[in-house]
C-alpha cells in the first residue's frame, strides 16, 4: 500500500511532463491528458486502499473437531494488454489491483503509445516498487501475446481491446486454462426521453461522445431520440459542438478535440460516414476530413451528426470510433429498448429521462454493463467497470477487481 500510495504521489507531483507525453503520443489535447493521469492515479490509489483488506474468512463448521478457513492468496505472475487511447489509465486500472494483491505484472502496451507506459513502469521503480515486479514489455503485438498465452507462468491476463483479440486470446488461453479478465468492444446506445431535460441531455452527450475525438471503448455510437423532444435536441447539439469543439494539436490553447490516432483509424471513420450517406442518411453538420492549422497532419474529422439512420447503416452495425453522431427518431420505450438491447455487445448505455419509476425501469431493461442515467461521465475508480455479452466479462475498479487478482483457499483444520 505504501508503494502505491507513493506512485500515486508521483503521478500528481508529474502530472505536467506525463500529460504533455501523453499528448504528443497520443494526440488527445492536454488538458484531457491531464485529466487521464488525474484518473490513472485514482486507481491507484483505490488499490493502496484495497490492498490493507484483503482478509479470508473464518466459517462456522458443522462438527466442533473443525475449523474451516478461508484464505484469499495473490494468484502469482500476471500480465495486461492495453490500449492506445488511455494509454496510462488503462494500465493502473489493471496494475493497482494486481500489486495490491501481492501479484507481479507483465504489462504490453499499445504499439502507438508505448512511451507513456514506460515512463510509468519508471516511476514504479522511483516509488520503490522491486525491479522486476512491473515489467513494461514493448514489441509485436501477436508475438508478445502469444508468449504470454503460451507461458505456465502467467496465470491471469487482463485485456481491453477489440471483441475480435478477445476472441483469440480465449481460444489462447485455453491450453494452460488462463484466467482472463477482458473489456471488449461496445457499441453504446444514448436515448434521450420526451420528458428529458434538453440541456442535461445535450451537456452528456457532449461528454461521453466527444473525449479524446470519441475514441473511447464506452463513447455512445447510436443516438435514439424520442419524437416529441428530437427537433429541440439535435438543434441544441449541433450549437453546443460548435461552440466548444475546437480541433487542432492537443498543445495549442483552447483545443479540446484531437486527431484520430492513425490512418486506419480515419478510414474506418470516413468509410461510415460515407456509408451512412449513400444509404440516404443526411449530412447535418461536418463529416470533412480538415488540416486545423498548416504543419499537421490530415487526421482530423469534423465533429459530426447524421440524422435519418436505419438499422442497417454501418454506423448502426459498427463501433465507429470517431467524433460522429448519428441519430434516428423513436416514438414508445418498448421499442427503444428493443433496439438498445439489438446487438452483441453490452458494454455501456445512457439514457435521459425525469421520470424516476422510469429510470429505474430502463436501467434494468438495458443489457449493459455500465448505465448512465441522467449522466454522460460514468467512469470512476470506486466502481465496477465491464460489459455483458460480447463486451467481455470480469471487472475494473473498487473492491470488485480484487476477486480478478486473487485465489481462493479452503482450508479444513482438524484435530481440536
Amino acid at each position: 500500500a505504501g508503494a502505491l500510495w507513493r506512485l500515486a504521489e508521483l503521478m500528481h507531483a508529474q502530472v505536467e511532463r506525463l500529460a504533455e507525453l501523453m499528448t504528443r503520443e497520443q494526440g488527445k489535447p492536454l488538458a484531457e491528458a491531464r485529466g487521464e493521469i488525474a484518473y490513472a492515479a485514482s486507481f491507484i490509489e483505490q488499490a493502496a486502499g484495497e490492498a490493507v483488506r484483503v482478509h479470508g474468512e473464518i466459517l462456522p463448521a458443522s462438527q466442533s473437531s473443525k475449523r474451516l478457513l478461508v484464505l484469499r492468496q495473490p494468484v502469482g505472475v500476471t500480465a495486461a494488454i492495453t490500449p492506445w487511447n488511455f494509454p496510462t489509465a488503462m494500465i493502473t486500472r489493471k496494475l493497482g489491483p494486481a500489486l495490491a494483491a501481492g501479484c507481479t505484472m507483465i504489462v504490453k502496451p499499445a504499439e502507438q503509445t508505448p512511451l507513456s507506459a514506460l515512463a510509468l513502469g519508471a516511476l514504479c521503480l522511483e516509488a520503490g516498487l522491486p525491479a522486476g515486479v512491473v515489467n513494461i514489455v514493448v514489441g509485436d503485438a501477436p508475438a508478445v501475446g502469444a508468449a504470454l498465452l503460451q507461458s505456465p507462468v502467467v496465470r491471469v491476463l487482463s485485456f481491453t481491446g477489440s471483441t475480435e483479440v478477445g476472441k483469440l486470446l480465449m481460444r489462447g488461453a485455453a491450453d494452460t486454462v488462463k484466467r482472463l479478465s477482458l473489456e471488449l468492444g461496445g457499441h453504446a446506445p444514448l436515448i434521450v426521453f420526451d420528458d428529458a431535460d434538453v440541456e442535461a441531455a445535450v451537456a452528456g452527450t457532449m461528454a461521453a461522445k466527444f473525449r479524446n475525438a470519441g475514441q473511447t471503448c464506452i463513447s455512445p455510437n447510436r443516438f435514439f431520440v424520442q419524437q416529441g423532444i428530437y427537433d429541440r435536441y439535435v438543434a441544441r447539439l449541433q450549437q453546443a459542438m460548435s461552440e466548444q469543439l475546437r480541433l487542432g494539436h492537443g498543445l495549442d490553447d483552447g483545443v479540446t478535440v484531437g486527431p484520430l490516432i492513425d490512418d486506419d483509424g480515419l478510414a474506418k471513420v470516413r468509410a461510415h460516414i460515407e456509408n451512412a450517406v449513400a444509404g440516404g442518411a443526411t449530412l447535418r453538420t461536418g463529416g470533412d476530413v480538415v488540416r486545423p492549422r498548416e504543419g499537421l497532419c490530415a487526421r482530423f474529422i469534423a465533429p459530426t451528426i447524421l440524422e435519418d439512420i436505419d438499422p442497417t447503416m454501418r454506423v448502426s452495425c459498427e463501433e465507429t470510433f470517431g467524433p460522429v453522431v448519428p441519430v434516428c427518431r423513436f416514438s414508445d420505450e418498448d421499442e427503444v429498448i428493443a433496439a438498445a438491447n439489438n446487438t452483441p455487445y453490452g458494454l455501456a448505455a445512457y439514457f435521459f429521462t425525469r421520470d424516476a419509476a422510469r429510470l429505474m425501469r430502463v436501467s434494468e431493461r438495458l443489457e449493459y454493463g455500465i448505465i448512465g442515467a441522467n449522466e454522460g461521465a460514468v467512469s470512476t475508480a470506486q466502481a465496477p467497470f465491464g460489459g455483458v455479452k460480447q463486451s467481455g466479462f470480469g471487472r475494473e475498479g473498487g473492491r470488485y477487481v480484487m476477486d480478478e487478482y486473487t485465489e481462493i483457499k479452503y482450508v479444513c483444520w482438524g484435530g481440536h
